[in-house]
């Protein structure tokens, strides 16, 4: 997820503090040694266990809020944190965005989720000062055609983009790759929120967007970087709003929105997928 990816992170402690992991100062794009991305492998596996549990147990009455706490505990028992608990004041160790809720919804014991409905659970654990972080849509019991097509759109268009990720290539053979599969299916890409460099840091350089463009640098590949990368699809217009909660992002049109994350290490020929859960 990309949380406020335009604030700077000042501070340049790594320790853990009773609102979650320090951000440390940043340096640009980082190419992770042998010994950083064994530790990224243990955060990311975490991340893919979550998720893979989460997925398995999502049932309609169940609210966003048991599901918070479930990922939660399960983070903590595998010995990390939740990267995004206390993230620029972020409360909860998921986000949960339901049907046009785009992404960072918060978790509550209030929100139930209903048959039909299309769930973005996004995490993140931080494992010895490094992060994984992933996110998955979930069709909850039978959903309309329109929300399986885009769900299923969003996660092809996500391999697509891993398709091109190799050193050599640039962050613009990602985003052409994303961006025609969605255009092609007759989706919109938000622009507004990006993938993005992890590591010790939940957000570091480069942005890796989704879309042609020529206002973001566009980064060559190399082995060792470690990346997010997390295509958004809207059903309707790309245009999003924030709610007053000043988290929850919803599509400006009441459109469905779903999204597919995985951070992945580049490689010479390829990328090793840090957040694959077996399926």
């Amino acid at each position: 997820m990309n949380l406020f990816a335009d604030l700077l992170a000042t501070t340049q402690s790594s320790r853990v503090t009773a609102t979650g992991p320090r951000i440390q100062k940043r340096r640009g794009v980082e190419i992770k040694s042998a010994r950083e991305v064994k530790i990224m492998r243990k955060a990311s596996a975490i991340v893919a266990t979550v998720l893979r549990e989460v997925m398995a147990m999502v049932e309609p009455g169940q609210t966003t809020g048991d599901l918070d706490a479930f990922a939660e505990s399960r983070i903590r028992e595998m010995g990390a944190v939740p990267s995004f608990k206390g993230y620029h004041g972020f409360p909860a160790s998921i986000c949960a965005s339901i049907n046009n809720e785009v992404v960072h919804g918060i978790p509550s014991k209030k929100r139930v989720i209903r048959k039909g409905d299309l769930l973005k659970v996004d995490t993140g654990a931080y494992f010895e000062g490094y992060h994984g972080d992933s996110c998955v849509s979930i069709c909850v019991g039978d959903v309309s055609e329109e929300a399986q097509t885009l769900s299923r759109v969003a996660r092809e268009a996500l391999m697509a983009g891993l398709g091109q990720v190799k050193a050599g290539n640039t962050l613009l053979d990602i985003a052409g790759a994303v961006e025609d599969h969605v255009r092609a299916n007759g989706f919109s890409v938000v622009e507004d929120y990006t993938g993005h460099g992890v590591g010790r840091n939940l957000h570091e350089e480069p942005s890796v967007f989704n879309f042609r463009t020529d206002e973001l640098p566009n980064v060559t590949l190399r082995p060792g970087m470690t990346l997010a990368i997390e295509p958004i699809l809207n059903a309707g217009s790309k245009v999003c709003r924030t709610l007053k909660d000043r988290w929850t992002v919803v599509t400006q049109d009441g459109s469905l929105s779903a999204q597919w994350e995985h951070t992945v290490l580049v490689t010479s020929d390829g990328c090793d997928i840090l957040t694959d859960r077996g399926d």
